[in-house]
């Protein structure tokens, strides 16, 4: 069940889709959260695409490309791999995506806690739509809160850019490439580092770390001799001249998350 509906406004991923991955083993729940995705995200205008797994290995088998989904909804008693083993393999990839747990019973809820789960829904015939509508309002709430778009004119026209979706801008020789998560598009445009640092100034979230790289501090995963360590595997050499600030401004971003 692979779908796209109208394009809105709201931007969640890095391709303007919201990517949602259902996992569970019970055909039946997993069909009926897949139709109710599909009705509200379609009366909402949101585009979206929706990718069904019938066991928790499915999703750990994709690896990286886990980083592709904004939404998980997993079945916590799944026969192979269960719910809570599938979200520590998400959160290795990706510590932003929002974890919806589904259960016959609450009975994990120290686990949950673990991997940020954001809500528990109960597979109740009668409210599960209530639920999981409910579900959906708090994550859209809280996509709309912390993803400021940025527009800007590339090489390759106008877009729209998440914050949270630019890993790192690089440049050469006045030729600047915005590195996104998901490597959707390649985006360019002629200027100087220096310019668009001033630009996204008050983001609060980029890092100059070198005379070539401008970083999203969200994706550092750790700063140590020398080297950035992105969330996605890259590293960065930091120069001496720079290192003492870059790591001060990591400990100092980390404090206050």
């Amino acid at each position: 069940m692979n779908n796209r509906n109208h394009k809105s406004g709201r931007k969640p991923g890095g391709d303007g889709v919201l990517h949602i991955a259902i996992a569970d083993d019970e055909e039946e729940f997993r069909r009926r959260i897949g139709v109710f995705l599909e009705k509200y995200l379609a009366s909402k205008k949101i585009e979206y695409n929706v990718e069904l797994f019938d066991s928790g290995n499915g999703i750990v088998q994709q690896g990286s490309a886990i980083r592709k989904f904004d939404i998980f909804f997993l079945d916590i008693d799944m026969k192979d791999v269960n719910g809570i083993e599938t979200a520590k393999a998400i959160r290795k990839f990706s510590e932003n995506a929002y974890i919806v747990f589904v259960t016959a019973y609450i009975d994990y809820s120290i686990e949950g806690y673990k991997v940020n789960a954001i809500r528990y829904v109960l597979k109740d015939s009668d409210n599960l739509e209530d639920s999981l509508t409910e579900c959906m309002e708090a994550i859209l709430k809280k996509m709309a809160v912390r993803e400021p778009v940025l527009q800007l004119l590339f090489n390759e026209g106008i877009k729209e850019v998440p914050i949270n979706q630019i890993l790192y801008v690089e440049s050469t020789l006045h030729k600047l490439t915005f590195h996104l998560i998901d490597h959707s598009d390649v985006l360019t445009m002629y200027q100087t580092l220096n310019t668009i640092e001033r630009e996204l100034a008050g983001y609060h979230t980029f890092l100059r770390v070198h005379q070539s790289f401008l970083v999203n501090i969200r994706h550092i995963k750790t700063v140590n001799h020398y080297i950035v360590y992105l969330d996605n595997g890259e590293e960065m050499m930091v120069p001496k001249v720079r290192y003492g600030d870059v790591k001060k401004a990591f400990i100092k971003y980390k404090g206050d998350v």
